[in-house]
């Protein structure tokens, strides 16, 4: 994933649109957004006149409207205080962001309704602005009603944001009771005008993205960030009226320090001091640009407000980054996560019994941090940092009389969240582990001192480092004695976290040998010749039936000539019929049989196809019969008989979604299973055999012991094909 940095996230603008004044550029940060220079701008199309006007103004030199000569004749194009242009206005640093004027970007980033609670973008080449825009609701009015003023709603806090989550819970303030109370006396009048000065608000985030990373950045920081911060300003606008409040608090300092002559680094410090809105503005941009957590404080009327934000930090990699790509080098390489689809992703239970929790940091370090604080939600906090260990599940920790599945869930999204820990697969002394080749060799003299001072008497971390290097082997026989594999477990976890070592997993797919397809084709054979031959024998029996002389008929039989049908009351059939020309009824008109020879020609035809047919089933039943009857044998893949020669092994490449001749293969295979443990083993574990899901996961998905899930698959080991990577 594209890293977010100072170079492609210019800055964070927050504009609000007000009834009667119109948009206003109320606060952004950095203070000095310089014109992006990379390569010449090229406005948007746009199919609105005046908009096009507007672009095109934007984009013009900005030069002429700031370039001033101080005493000594040199030209600035940066400054901090205001300066006198040549016609005699003054120019006023905050009034341009990134070469545009603010006021004509405060036009052109207020969109229309349509766009509320949406993806607003706009791109005024290089610079894209990316936004979720808030509109007041329909009636006007931003408050809410209120359903109960009894219960006080949590504080939002990191505890309510899992990293998971596409969305953010509707966030909630510790509610003061003197100040959510509603006043008596309060004019109508006057809270109405409150309530309608400003009608939208949007809080802008102004990159300059390569092509190459423009989607992907943009996704990530609209999803993570842009969305749930907005969501956390509407609630407290909704509740307090915090935005509106804040914002004209903001503009009027602004509209002093013009008159003052104030200077920018003076104003911007002040109003980072006065308005927890704007510090909250300079917390987005530091932290999101520099890849850390993002934790709000908004000092509304009704509380305080911590919503955490973050673009999720990526702590593995699928695959080996490319030799230029430094900032990948040294993560986790692992296909445990991205081969897990979209049902398991969705299902808890799946994750539970397939990550295990791994700190990255000292548990006696995380458990005193978790001590200091006096929340009583800490103390089963703390229970879950001593007990989840890497090596045991969530489902394992679960299991436990002291937390719950649930609270498991949450307190593990809690410190992954924060990047206090990451999943991983439980780690096991039957595993095999080997030095990753994503690993940051730069960094071994550094961690080399680390890895001694926390394990002083392991062997070096260089030495231990190349007895892994070579035959791939479970990590158990690099223990000296089974009392020591406690002490090799947390040294595994040691070099994992550091992301010096990997796991080697097994992935499987079911090869079906030429022995089996031959066997199955001929059954298949078998069994149509058997239906035709069923077949034939009905048709006969029918036939014999209709030889029968049957009974003699109460009604006269109709002719088998082409003469006309007639009744009693009809016409001598040499007579023509009275009103020719009219439409006969149906009782005096009948259509007329086919005649004897067409019908005889008819018959031919048939005989002659039912004889082609009998002669090619008796050309295939001879044929059939003179095959080879498959002999089932213990080692299929080494089966090379004559008779198969020319058929190739057949892979399944998903034997959980094998129908047809690839599920008559499976049954074939699991008849040639002696055992009948294997046996039933088979078709439990073929879900399994996809060539994504590792074999080292069967023993933990389905419960079962490890020596006895290898067992099983070593008996299953002559149908399936493997191959071993991270």
């Amino acid at each position: 994933m594209s890293s977010i940095t100072s170079e492609n996230f210019l800055a964070v603008a927050l504009i609000i649109n007000r009834s009667r004044d119109g948009p206003a550029f109320v606060f952004h940060y950095p203070p000095d957004v310089q014109p992006v220079t990379n390569h010449p701008k090229q406005p948007v199309e746009s199919t609105d006149e005046d908009g096009d006007i507007l672009l095109q103004r934007l984009a013009q030199p900005m030069s002429r409207d700031i370039t001033a000569t101080d005493g000594g004749g040199s030209k600035h194009r940066h400054h901090d205080g205001h300066l006198m242009t040549e016609t005699g206005s003054q120019v006023v640093p905050w009034e341009r962001v990134a070469g545009f004027p603010t006021r004509d970007l405060a036009s052109i980033l207020t969109p229309a309704r349509s766009y509320h609670k949406k993806l607003f973008q706009l791109s005024l080449d290089p610079v894209h602005c990316i936004s979720y825009p808030i509109h007041v609701p329909e009636n006007g009015k931003w408050k809410r009603h209120k359903k109960s003023n009894k219960a006080k709603a949590p504080r939002l806090s990191e505890e309510n944001l899992a990293p998971h989550e596409t969305e953010p819970p509707t966030p909630s303030v510790v509610i003061s009771s003197e100040s959510a109370r509603d006043k008596d006396g309060k004019k109508d009048d006057v809270d109405e005008e409150k309530r309608s000065s400003m009608t939208m608000f949007n809080l802008v985030f102004i990159l300059n993205p390569k092509k190459s990373e423009d989607k992907e950045l943009v996704d990530a920081l609209y999803h993570n960030v842009v969305k749930k911060v907005n969501k956390a300003y509407k609630y407290s606008q909704q509740h307090c009226e915090f935005v509106w409040k804040e914002s004209k608090r903001i503009l009027l300092a602004k509209d002093r320090a013009r008159e003052d002559e104030k200077s920018m680094n003076v104003l911007w410090k002040e109003l980072l001091e006065m308005s927890s809105l704007a510090a909250s503005v300079h917390d987005i941009y530091e932290a999101v640009s520099r890849n850390k957590i993002a934790t709000l404080h908004l000092d509304t009327p009704a509380g305080v407000l911590t919503p955490s934000v973050q673009i999720p930090a990526p702590f593995f990699v699928s695959d080996l980054p490319a030799d230029h790509d430094h900032s990948q080098h040294g993560l986790w390489l692992t296909t445990a996560n991205s081969f897990l689809s979209h049902e398991q992703l969705d299902d808890p239970e799946f994750l539970d019994k397939n990550f295990a929790l791994l700190l990255l940091e000292d548990e006696k370090k995380v458990v005193a941090e978790l001590q200091a604080d006096r929340d009583p939600t800490t103390v089963s906090m703390i229970e879950f940092a001593r007990l989840a260990k890497p090596t045991m599940s969530f489902y394992q920790v679960g299991q436990s009389n002291v937390l719950t599945a649930s609270q498991v869930r949450k307190y593990a999204q809690h410190f992954i969240f924060w990047r206090r820990a990451i999943a991983i697969p439980p780690l096991h002394a039957r595993d095999v582990y080997i030095v990753s080749p994503n690993c940051d060799l730069s960094r071994l003299p550094k961690d080399a001192a680390e890895w001694q001072r926390a394990f002083p008497l392991a062997p070096p971390l260089p030495n231990f480092l190349s007895e892994l290097s070579y035959t791939p082997r479970p990590y158990k026989t690099f223990c000296p004695s089974k009392p020591h594999r406690p002490l090799y477990l947390r040294m595994l976890a040691w070099l994992l976290r550091g992301g010096w070592v990997t796991q080697l997993c097994t992935f499987a797919y079911v090869v079906v040998w030429p022995e089996i397809l031959y066997e199955v084709e001929y059954v298949m054979e078998a069994e149509e010749l058997a239906a035709a031959a069923a077949a034939t024998a009905t048709a006969q029996d029918n036939n014999r039936n209709d030889d029968q002389p049957s009974p003699s008929p109460t009604y006269a039989a109709p002719p088998t000539t082409n003469q006309e049908l007639t009744t009693q009351d009809d016409p001598d059939p040499a007579e023509p019929l009275p009103g020719a020309g009219d439409e006969p009824s149906p009782k005096t008109r009948v259509p007329a049989p086919t005649s004897t020879a067409q019908h005889a020609a008819e018959m031919a035809r048939l005989e002659r196809i039912a004889m082609k047919a009998h002669r090619e089933a008796a050309d295939k039943a001879t044929a059939h019969a003179r095959k080879t009857p498959p002999i089932p044998t213990s080692r299929p893949s080494v089966n090379d008989s004559p008779h198969l020669a020319g058929l190739t092994p057949h892979i399944i490449l998903d034997a959980k979604k094998a129908t047809g001749k690839e599920s008559r293969y499976l049954s074939a295979i699991a008849r040639r299973l002696k055992d009948d443990k294997v046996k039933a083993a088979w078709s439990v574990m073929c879900k399994y055999f996809d060539g994504r899901c590792a074999l080292e996961r069967i023993a933990l998905q389905e419960d079962m012991k490890r020596k006895e899930t290898w067992t099983l698959l070593t008996a299953m080991s002559e149908y399936l094909l493997c191959t071993r990577h991270w």
